[in-house]
């Protein structure tokens, strides 16, 4: 094995480099030595980058959270894989202790940390991890698809609380990654589903991932639209921008389900409370995964959900400027990175 590997480091307020570094190396009996297939960049990794940053990280940190790869070598207490081994890797390590852990809560953790963001993650060739943030996958499952694990776990967390049933409708408020994952996902379950987005970039994977109805809020009214095709307003309305809290509220039927999804810690919103508990109406917060990593891993290998449509860019680590720029434009949906 070499002594070195190319890695993409944080290097403070909008700024990264291509650096050779280290190989890591195990020194704590549970960790596991990976070597990285492939990573993808996320909308976090866009917000770390910007000016001011969007989502904090520690300076001379590797980054990339969404990755996936092949065990190389294992601690002397790691029980759960083996040598030879393809995973996937859930980077938010919890510490298992704290109030949130021990009542089932660990997306909750008071001492949460996080792989490629606040320790070294994995855009590099090699990447060390305690085994409890791995899960084995298919050795027939492509890594171009298995990195979208991390994503989807998080997004099954809030399909899981929604309970979407097939019949009902659906409204996905943006269609940025995240909202093409709840797109295809609501769709699969046999949902009416409309999106609304204002790109006409992104509108067109909507409706590869199965949107039956595509608004753009600029052009026409949002409501009216929904109204025609619901008659009562949706069942279910997903928030994956972040800021949109009142318009689902003018949205969802009597009864109905709010999903909260994306976030933005900059933007206070104005409710009012009376049109919550006038209609009935439900509001889950939904944060990252939980205990959704074997779910996403078996609903990946079943291919029910056409996410390669997504790969927008296929390309060497070493581009990763190239990927990130796209991002930044709103040109690329999802950037896969080759170590």
């Amino acid at each position: 094995m070499v002594d070195t590997m190319l890695g993409v480091v944080f290097k403070g307020e909008g700024k990264f480099s291509l650096e050779q570094r280290p190989v890591p190396k195990c020194t704590r009996a549970d960790d596991v030595l990976i070597e990285v297939e492939s990573a993808s960049i996320c909308g976090t990794d866009v917000q770390i980058l910007k000016v001011p940053p969007g989502h904090p990280a520690n300076e001379d940190v590797i980054l990339g959270h969404e990755y996936t790869g092949k065990v190389i070598e294992v601690g002397e207490a790691v029980t759960s894989v083996e040598v030879g081994d393809r995973v996937v890797i859930d980077p938010n390590i919890t510490c298992g202790t704290c109030r949130y852990c021990k009542i089932g809560q660990p997306n909750m953790c008071e001492n949460m940390t996080t792989l490629g963001i606040f320790i070294d993650g994995g855009f590099a060739k090699y990447n060390v991890a305690p085994q409890k943030a791995l899960h084995k996958i298919p050795s027939t499952l492509p890594s171009e698809i298995a990195v979208f694990a991390e994503p989807l776990s998080c997004v099954v967390n809030g399909i899981q609380k929604i309970r979407p049933a097939a019949g009902e409708s659906a409204i996905v408020l943006g269609a940025g990654p995240i909202g093409l994952y709840y797109t295809a996902l609501l769709k699969a379950s046999g949902l009416k589903v409309i999106v609304s987005e204002i790109s006409e970039f992104r509108s067109k994977f909507a409706r590869k991932m199965g949107a039956d109805v595509i608004v753009n809020p600029q052009e026409e009214s949002l409501e009216k639209r929904v109204m025609e095709v619901t008659e009562i307003g949706a069942d279910i309305v997903v928030d994956a921008v972040g800021i949109l809290l009142p318009d689902a509220l003018t949205l969802v039927r009597r009864g109905g389900r709010i999903l909260a999804f994306g976030m933005n810690k900059a933007v206070e919103q104005h409710l009012h409370q009376y049109d919550i508990t006038r209609k009935e109406v439900t509001i889950f917060g939904t944060f990252i995964a939980k205990f959704t990593f074997p779910a996403t891993i078996k609903i990946l290998s079943s291919n029910i959900l056409p996410l390669r449509e997504l790969i927008t860019h296929d390309i060497p680590l070493s581009d990763f400027k190239v990927g990130m720029d796209a991002m930044r434009k709103g040109e690329a949906v999802e950037v896969v990175l080759r170590p």
